[in-house]
C-alpha cells in the first residue's frame, strides 16, 4: 500500500487487517464463474431473473422463511445449514429457491454493490491502461 492509503486506514487500526490490491487487468482476466473449493456453510437464496433462470439473491437471507421450509429451528444450525445438508439440497418456494452450494467469485462482488466501482475502474483504465488502475482493499475485524 502507498503511504496515503496506509494513512487513510489508520483510523480503523487496530481493527484493519489484510490490506491488498488488484489491478483492473487482473479483474478482467478473472474467471467470475469459478466455484469455491468448499461448500458454503450458508444457505443461498435464489430468485427468478427476467429470463427465468435462477439468480443468487443472497446468503442466509430470509432465514425465517428458510426455517419454515426446512424445519430447522436451532438458530446456530440455520446460519450453518451448509454444514448439515449435502451440496445441491434445495427447498423450492414459488419464485424463489433455497439451496446448499458453492459460492462463485461473482457472488462475492454483485454488480448491485460493485457496479459503480467497476465503471470507475473501466473509465480510469481507458486513461491509464488496465495495469495502471488498481483497487486497494482491507478488512475490518
Amino acid at each position: 500500500m502507498s503511504r496515503d492509503v496506509s494513512a487513510a486506514i489508520e483510523p480503523w487500526s487496530p481493527d484493519a487487517f489484510g490490506a491488498s490490491w488488484i489491478t483492473w487487468a487482473e479483474l478482467l482476466a478473472a474467471d467470475w464463474d469459478e466455484a469455491a473449493n468448499e461448500v458454503d456453510e450458508c444457505v443461498h437464496e435464489y430468485r427468478r431473473s427476467p429470463d427465468g433462470a435462477w439468480e443468487m439473491y443472497g446468503r442466509n437471507s430470509n432465514l425465517n422463511r428458510f426455517a419454515q421450509l426446512s424445519g430447522v429451528t436451532d438458530t446456530r444450525a440455520l446460519y450453518r445449514a451448509g454444514n448439515a445438508h449435502p451440496e445441491g439440497t434445495e427447498w423450492p418456494d414459488g419464485d424463489r429457491l433455497f439451496r446448499i452450494g458453492r459460492l462463485r467469485r461473482s457472488h462475492s462482488v454483485p454488480d448491485s454493490d460493485w457496479g459503480a466501482v467497476w465503471s470507475i475502474m473501466r473509465t480510469l483504465s481507458n486513461l491509464h491502461g488496465a495495469e495502471g488502475v488498481r483497487l486497494v482493499v482491507w478488512f475490518e475485524g
